[in-house]
């Protein structure tokens, strides 16, 4: 297909051009915070894997043991015969750490979005959604077919003006946002939105997916989504909210209906993950430590969560920085547009319970030494 090779050539291009065209580069991760490649170890700022727990050894066994009593797979979809014991467990498990009545388990969290939202929402109703909501929130949104209107990042204000104006002329509205943005790591205000869904006959749905196992947040009358890949080390997505939602998306949502279920390992290592993490919070604790030291070693704004962005603007700069990172021994990825912004390029550093205070202080030298806090700030 030499005419659609030559097309896609051009718009590789254009990306490099811009610095904005990706590679996936071999990594293997270890133990801790140690990371592989090309042959060189390096420490990682750039794993979500917040508490650890993707090697810890309960949860290790319990994947191990699920492939035994299992197999490696689900074999078809969850309303099919994908549906193994170990979902029960797992969702009843969800329901109780987040209150709620009960619980969803989706391939991914962005197959839990993909699903949910045009399940709730769709012609005739409003989505109203932060400016900066991940993309699968954003993807689902526009699939719904709902009008959707967003309002300035954590700006109440702005929210409640676009509902005055715009709630009376749809039937249901869906306000979404996120507990911790995931590449800014602030929190949004959950309870002032709560106060405006009510107010406005909205529902509120959060996605949970970077706060969960870190913060303790009220969540308490809002519909939860989340991911089992970051704090819990696993793999797979979920929803939380009334028997009477998950009863519905479980015949609703169109990314459970139609996806294979999920490996049983997957599940079983979740259910011990969410174990440790209900029964201890000294590691969630641990991580906005970490994040915290760094910012105040660096002279960053505190820490709000265990994501800390430095905002460098310019792709090519944020890439150079990412590269000098790695040569000094650190793993911390370049993040640009789509991703984020135009013009807000950045370092992501994500922090993680393992990271020791000798690591974090040597990141934070470097840091200082090359300005990037000072220049980020022009």
């Amino acid at each position: 297909m030499p005419a659609l090779d030559d097309y896609l050539q051009q718009k590789l291009l254009l990306l490099e051009s811009k610095h904005l065209k990706r590679e996936a580069k071999t990594t293997r991760r270890g133990e801790g915070v140690a990371v592989t490649r090309a042959g060189k170890t390096l420490v990682s700022f750039s794993c979500n894997d917040y508490l650890g727990l993707s090697h810890h050894p309960k949860v290790v066994k319990a994947a191990k043991e699920a492939v035994d009593t299992y197999g490696t797979g689900a074999g078809a979809s969850r309303l099919v015969t994908g549906n193994i014991p170990l979902y029960d467990t797992l969702e009843a498990a969800l329901a109780r750490y987040k209150k709620t009545e009960n619980a969803c388990v989706f391939g991914s969290g962005y197959l839990a979005n993909i699903g949910t939202i045009p399940a709730l929402a769709g012609a005739g109703d409003l989505i109203l959604a932060d400016k900066f909501i991940h993309a699968c929130m954003i993807d689902a949104a526009r699939l719904s077919g709902a009008t959707v209107m967003r309002f300035a990042h954590n700006n109440m204000e702005h929210a409640r003006a676009l509902l005055e104006s715009n709630r009376g002329e749809h039937h249901h509205c869906l306000i979404l946002t996120e507990s911790v943005f995931s590449m800014d790591g602030d929190c949004a205000p959950l309870q002032s939105l709560k106060r405006l869904s009510d107010e406005f006959d909205a529902w509120l749905m959060v996605d949970d997916a970077h706060g969960m196992g870190v913060l303790q947040t009220n969540l308490e009358g809002m519909i939860v989504m989340g991911t089992l890949s970051k704090s819990l080390g696993s793999y797979g997505g979920y929803v939380c909210g009334s028997q009477t939602l998950v009863s519905y998306l479980k015949t609703a949502a169109r990314s459970l209906i139609f996806s294979t279920g999920l490996p049983p390992s997957a599940l079983a290592a979740s259910i011990a993950a969410l174990d440790l993490i209900q029964t201890d919070h000294s590691r969630g604790e641990k991580a906005l430590a970490n994040a915290r030291l760094c910012t105040t070693l660096a002279g960053l704004p505190p820490a709000q969560s265990a994501i800390v962005p430095l905002i460098l603007k310019d792709n090519d700069e944020a890439l150079k920085a990412s590269l000098l990172l790695e040569k000094s021994g650190f793993l911390v990825t370049a993040i640009r547009p789509p991703t984020v912004p135009a013009n807000t390029a950045r370092l992501r550093f994500a922090f993680s319970a393992l990271h020791t205070t000798e690591q974090i202080k040597a990141l934070a030298d470097i840091i200082n030494e090359q300005g990037w806090v000072c220049r980020s700030a022009e």
